[in-house]
């Protein structure tokens, strides 16, 4: 995985699944391990509480973990190749902030480094970036034109031209940062202790955050919201004031544009106009109110 350029994270993921599975049969052979043993810990994994996108992680992992063998000639077959997938829900409407609500966000942002904090929450909800994407930043990667280019997943750059105040914002906090104690890499967001931003301290800022704007505004309380909330407000956002789903797919560095579709539920005007078409030939009964 790390020859092919996969993310750590990632690939942190797919080690932990392997071993989970692993753990389950009991000590076999991986020659010996059959398609049944895969399907009965896919199973287990569903009846404690995995929804369909985690299992279909985990059989992803399986899958690479075999491929893998297969390569360095420690087996010949690939017991988790056939088995399929779970569908999963299509065009599940994503949760987002409302702009009021991020101008609150924003005003709820705390702490010794402000700008740097103020930036990786205007890069989230307001260039769409990833959590993962901000912590690979380097001072390189923010041009002088204003643009950002971006490394995001499957290690496909992008490039996002910034609007002038996320441009100002990012200056202010290149000029208070850090200076790097080690290491070649010029990382953008540096830690207290010199070194590249976590990629836990950076949700730790987004999700800080957001625990302050929900005590400001209680009727959030109950809402889902993360670091990863933010991306889906920036793409709610850009389809609101008519920005092309080619386009969004763009910004987001989505590999399919049918990801990207799942934003044009949110406020698809064409569907509203179409059912407001219908509203004057409703009958509606005089004894009704």
């Amino acid at each position: 995985m790390k020859n092919k350029g996969m993310t750590k994270s990632t690939h942190q993921a797919y080690l932990n699944d392997a071993c989970r599975f692993l753990a389950t049969v009991n000590e076999a052979e991986t020659r010996r391990i059959t398609r049944l043993d895969v399907m009965r810990f896919l199973s287990e994994c569903r009846e404690k509480g995995a929804g369909d996108e985690t299992r279909n992680r985990k059989l992803s992992s399986l899958r690479s973990f075999f491929k893998a063998l297969i390569e360095m000639e420690h087996q010949d077959g690939n017991p988790a190749a056939m088995i399929a997938k779970s569908k999963q829900e299509k065009n599940r409407i994503p949760v987002y902030l409302e702009e009021n609500e991020l101008e609150r966000l924003l005003q709820a942002i705390q702490g010794k480094y402000y700008a740097r904090n103020v930036a990786i929450v205007l890069l989230m909800a307001f260039a769409g970036l990833r959590v993962g994407e901000v912590h690979r930043m380097n001072v390189q990667d923010f041009r002088q034109d204003g643009s950002v280019h971006i490394l995001g997943k499957g290690r496909k750059w992008r490039v996002i031209p910034l609007p002038d105040p996320l441009q100002r914002v990012l200056r202010e906090a290149l000029a208070e940062r850090r200076d790097v104690r080690q290491g070649k890499e010029q990382p953008f967001f540096v830690s207290q202790f010199g070194r590249r931003l976590s990629i836990r301290m950076i949700q730790t800022v987004a999700d800080d955050t957001i625990k302050l704007l929900k005590e400001a505004m209680p009727a959030l309380a109950d809402k889902k919201l993360s670091s990863h909330k933010l991306r889906h407000s920036f793409a709610t956002m850009q389809i609101r004031s008519g920005t092309d789903i080619r386009t969004l797919q763009e910004l987001l560095g989505h590999a399919s544009i049918g990801t990207t579709q799942i934003y044009t539920h949110i406020d698809n005007r064409q569907l509203k106009e179409a059912m407001n078409n219908i509203s004057a030939k409703i009958p509606i009964t005089r004894r009704l109110k």
